[in-house]
């Protein structure tokens, strides 16, 4: 593939490289991620998990995915 059609993120602080027009839900998706059990933040602010097709991925952009975990 072209490099002129990847750009790079960093989630959970590992660099990835992903196509151009790579939306959150493909990035869920990809990374095989249960979304009822995540919280998702890009860019330091907390995303609406009902807007994950419309969001897409900018070079630089930094998401970060945290599982729940229950407990007592």
């Amino acid at each position: 593939m072209n490099k002129k059609n990847k750009i790079k993120i960093v989630v959970n602080g590992k660099l990835m490289t992903v196509n151009i027009k790579f939306s959150l839900r493909n990035l869920t998706q990809k990374l095989k991620t249960p979304i009822n059990k995540v919280a998702i933040e890009l860019n330091e602010v907390i995303v609406d998990k009902k807007k994950l097709n419309k969001i897409f991925l900018k070079n630089k952009d930094k998401i970060e995915i945290v599982h729940f975990i229950g407990g007592g």
